[in-house]
């Protein structure tokens, strides 16, 4: 289990070193003066601290019994046995990313080019998806609801972390409430899991990992 958690880690570090760079050096050819140096572009390791953490959290519940009370807890806590769930969910994961699309039609243009962000987003999006039906297939956690046994890590929830990490290198320099915007629906994905009793909060916490590295 800890060799599969470590390759994931060790791809998804790739990936963040990989876009990072590329988004640098972008910005430096753009912006490239007389004086300026591509020899200034560095991996800002700071990035990866906080999806380090939710998907070491997360991972950490397979052997931490303090996790798994701290996941039942939340469950009971949630129980939602006599309303209806709610799908929305399933739609909200991707609002971030549309949003960007949106916002680029309507003339609040983000910092790539429609071919450069669709290349970013397709990658990423592509690199989420194995890693999560990787995991999936490998740990078989059952679900909150017991209706499978795919539950670690959260595939919707991560997707929304994606999308929402995805618009905030979009729309940074601009306002930071576009990041805002895209987080708080990234996270109201990852409750609404919890909510309709589909993952266990460390599911959504490294979920939440993976979609931000």
């Amino acid at each position: 289990m800890m060799r599969l958690l470590l390759l994931v880690f060790i791809l998804l570090l790739l990936r963040s070193v990989v876009l990072s760079m590329e988004n640098q050096k972008r910005d430096s050819l753009n912006n490239l003066n007389a004086g300026d140096s591509i020899n200034e572009l560095r991996f800002n390791y700071k990035q990866i601290i906080i999806p380090s953490v939710l998907i070491g959290y997360g991972a950490a519940g397979f052997k931490s019994d303090a996790i798994k009370k701290f996941d039942n807890w939340i469950k009971n806590r949630i129980d939602n046995s006599a309303y209806e769930q709610i799908k929305i969910d399933d739609y909200l994961q991707y609002a971030p990313a549309v949003t960007v699309y949106a916002l680029n039609f309507s003339g609040v243009k983000g910092k790539h080019s429609f071919v450069d962000r669709s290349v970013i987003l397709g990658t990423s999006f592509l690199l989420v998806s194995l890693t999560v039906s990787g995991l999936k297939d490998y740990t078989s956690v059952r679900r909150p609801d017991r209706s499978a046994i795919n539950s670690f890590p959260s595939g919707h929830t991560a997707t929304a972390f994606m999308c929402a990490e995805f618009m905030h290198q979009e729309y940074k320099d601009q306002s930071i409430w576009y990041s805002v915007a895209g987080y708080t629906a990234a996270t109201a994905t990852g409750a609404l899991r919890m909510y309709n009793v589909r993952h266990w909060f460390s599911d959504v916490a490294a979920g939440a990992g993976i979609g931000i590295q």
